[in-house]
């Protein structure tokens, strides 16, 4: 963007054509926000498109803008149609949100320059030429650093779960009283980062192998993506209720030793981060080796000394614990390798992206429906841009496009997101004027001007996504140091503020009154969906205790929609409180149901860490008969969820099946670990399943019994009250 922004206002200045300015950098900046993480030869097909739509959308105005009624009837049209595409995959969700970006864009510069379809055509050429502009150091610069991209997202990966596996060291403290509970519920949501950015990983190193096999840099990162996810599971996991723990070990530093491998290896993984973007290679630290060894002896220790037998089947648990340590710290080692393959035979990877436009076209035939979220933000935001332009045509005010613009750039999917951006537009705005009309006037030259528009310009992309405010301010900038170049940006100040407030305001007017999609009534949906994806990622891990554990793409696949579902729900919890207080009555039961889904699938993913073939055939048949008795348990949920009727009685049967794997015993009399490990998992999975169904059946209640089966509203606020505990396992971000 510096490039492009600081090359068109240099050729406009050489050229004597100030008046160039705005359309070309608006122009830039619509093609910017139409762009997604892609290989060069991706980017320069997605630009081609990109210019096709901008170009029909630009000239669709041209031709209607005297027409009003076909003018806000088209762009109505547009808004469903172009929002409809984000059903296909993110490049055309981000495509039709910039056309329509531009088509307002083009209103915006029509609005100042004489009614003529000559000025309108050369207003329609110059933001055209922007865009193209912008698409070829965006198409260079993916084909000059095709990698450099992927390194980013890594870096993000292993530093958002360094801080995950630090946090889930302080699971470990052998100190009683500890809401355990809320310590989960911290670590669903710092899950959710993880499998973001593990998803954004994949896609990235996707679209630069696709079917392919990678060579250099990409190599190792694929590799490097696959260890990241093995150390997610292994890490994810939970042997053993942590209470339970805490009691049995109260007065022994075993879990304090625990504790200190997790945090050493969530440091490595932070250390992984850092020489992935300096590009040095990864060295192994010896502490966590000798940490290993030190909880080693500590095992041996309490068998020598623990005769309580509970005390000792507890410890079996700690031994499998040490095994998936150990095991964590062999993957993190295989970072250290120049292929980062350790040890995997299949590095395949999923495409999630359409066949075909049959495919495309089917994907949003799916999403025409009420129930479809995208459907309902879809029509609200054209319902939205129609009230503007009614509004617009009322009061007849100076720049009115920008009313339409704003709502356009408020109006999210979501009430929480809708919200946030009303007010961060407004103050964004409000400060953006300010500062604007001081620099206008602190700096009358127009180079200097030129200058501050090209460093707003910058600041507003390196902003966009993280401080919206800030962001704000910097296009307000820009857009009053680009009008000041042709004519006078402080008559843009008042219509600026007052445009952005109406706009703000019908945007919430449109979220609140047309088809408001509260999170309450896609929770069922969720929740069914988790369960469903949980039971086959159950059935998967039951599999490879047959025939030995094989980390291959369908393996990798389920668990990986595990962990999807999980985190949409957490999502989805997170972003019910956000919303108004009278739509979430039931809010306490679904964040009772999100904390034990996920306590759920931390055992699932014990199971998943220790995979191996059972010796015994008799175990290895009653370890698949109760393992697809809890996943049918799960799918029998799930139907429960959809059809809003969880009846007890139907599981309840099932369950019995998870008492068929007995204790066994080696040979010397000592406990056979995959087989205590099997049994132990499979019953708290049954556990959390029946607590599951519980609070499944509290949430299909009607809703004016739902607040009895509530928590405290202080206890729930997300996800602010763990901001401590967070801080504590040394996540600076927090």
């Amino acid at each position: 963007m510096l490039l492009t922004l600081g090359s068109l206002i240099a050729i406009c200045g050489l050229t004597g054509h100030p008046e160039a300015v705005t359309p070309l950098f608006l122009g830039a900046i619509a093609s910017a926000l139409a762009e997604t993480d892609d290989s060069g030869r991706g980017r320069f097909r997605a630009q081609m498109v990109t210019l096709v739509c901008f170009a029909a959308a630009a000239l669709a105005v041209v031709a209607s803008i005297q027409a009003p009624f076909l003018f806000i009837a088209g762009l109505a049209l547009a808004a469903f149609w172009l929002t409809m595409l984000g059903a296909v995959e993110a490049r055309y969700k981000a495509i039709g949100y910039a056309t329509l970006i531009l088509a307002m864009y083009t209103t915006l510069g029509i609005e100042n320059q004489p009614a003529t379809q000559e000025v309108r055509e050369r207003e329609v050429v110059l933001l055209m030429l922007g865009a193209a502009w912008y698409g070829v150091f965006s198409v260079a610069w993916s084909a000059a650093f095709p990698a450099q991209p992927v390194q980013a997202i890594l870096v993000r990966l292993f530093s958002v779960l360094g801080h995950y596996v630090r946090f889930k060291a302080s699971l470990f403290e052998p100190l009683r009283g500890i809401d355990i509970e809320r310590k989960r519920l911290s670590l669903a949501q710092l899950n959710a980062e993880v499998v973001s950015e593990l998803n954004a990983a994949k896609e990235s190193i996707f679209r630069r192998i696709g079917k392919r096999a990678p060579t250099g840099r990409i190599a190792r990162y694929r590799g490097l993506y696959l260890i990241a996810q093995d150390v997610h599971e292994r890490a994810s996991s939970s042997h053993d209720d942590y209470n339970a723990l805490a009691d049995a070990f109260f007065h022994s530093d075993l879990l304090y030793r625990c504790q200190r491998v997790l945090d050493l290896q969530g440091q490595a993984c932070l250390r992984l981060a850092q020489s992935i973007a300096r590009r040095e290679p990864f060295a192994v630290d010896n502490a966590t080796v000798q940490a290993l060894a030190d909880l080693r002896s500590a095992i041996d220790y309490e068998h020598a000394h623990a005769r309580d037998p509970r005390r000792q089947a507890l410890l079996a648990s700690i031994e499998a614990l040490a095994r998936n340590l150990a095991q964590l710290d062999g993957q993190l080692a295989g970072a250290s390798q120049p292929s980062a393959k350790a040890g995997r035979d299949d590095m395949g990877l999923f495409d999630r992206s359409p066949r075909s436009w049959r495919d495309a076209v089917d994907r949003v035939r799916r999403q025409l429906s009420p129930k479809s979220a995208l459907f309902r933000h879809a029509l609200r935001l054209a319902i939205a841009l129609v009230a503007g332009w009614g509004i617009m045509r009322l009061i007849h005010p100076v720049q009115g496009y920008w009313i339409l613009l704003t709502t356009l750039f408020v109006c999210q999917q979501t009430w929480g997101d809708t919200v946030s951006r009303m007010g961060q537009r407004m103050a964004g705005t409000a400060a953006g004027v300010v500062a604007g009309w001081a620099l206008l006037d602190l700096f009358p030259q127009h180079l200097i001007q030129s200058l501050l528009a090209v460093a707003a310009g910058v600041l507003f992309f390196a902003t966009r996504t993280t401080r919206y405010l800030l962001a704000t301010a910097c296009m307000t900038v820009l857009v009053l140091m680009c009008f000041n170049l042709v004519g006078d940006g402080g008559v843009l100040i008042v219509p600026r503020l007052i445009d952005t407030a109406i706009g703000s305001v019908i945007a919430g007017l449109a979220m609140l009154l047309v088809l408001p999609h509260w999170q309450a009534r896609r929770f069922s949906d969720l929740a069914a969906t988790a369960m469903r994806n949980h039971g086959s990622y159950l059935r998967e891990i039951a599999g490879q205790y047959r025939s030995g554990a094989r980390d291959d793409l369908a393996y990798r696949l389920a668990r990986r929609n595990a962990h999807n579902a999980d985190a949409a729900l957490a999502a989805a919890v997170s972003e019910m409180f956000r919303e108004p207080g009278f739509v979430r009555p039931r809010a306490g039961v679904a964040l009772r149901f999100l904390i034990q889904s996920h306590t759920l699938l931390s055992y699932l993913s014990a199971l998943g860490a220790h995979r191996t073939a059972l010796q015994d055939p008799a175990d290895a048949h009653a370890m698949r008969a109760a393992a697809e008795g809890a996943a049918a348990m799960l799918d029998a949920l799930a139907e429960g969820l959809d059809r809003a009727a969880v009846h007890p009685a139907e599981a309840d049967a099932r369950l019995a099946a998870l008492d068929a794997i007995a204790p066994s015993r080696d040979a010397e009399g000592e406990i056979d670990h995959d087989v205590h490990l099997v049994r132990t998992e499979l019953a708290l999975i049954g556990l959390q399943i029946e607590a599951l169904r519980g609070f499944a059946r509290k949430w299909l209640q009607l809703e004016e019994d739902a607040p009895s089966a509530s928590v405290p509203a202080t206890q729930l606020r997300l996800p602010e009250p763990f901001a401590d505990e967070v801080k504590e396992a040394g996540d600076p971000r927090r």
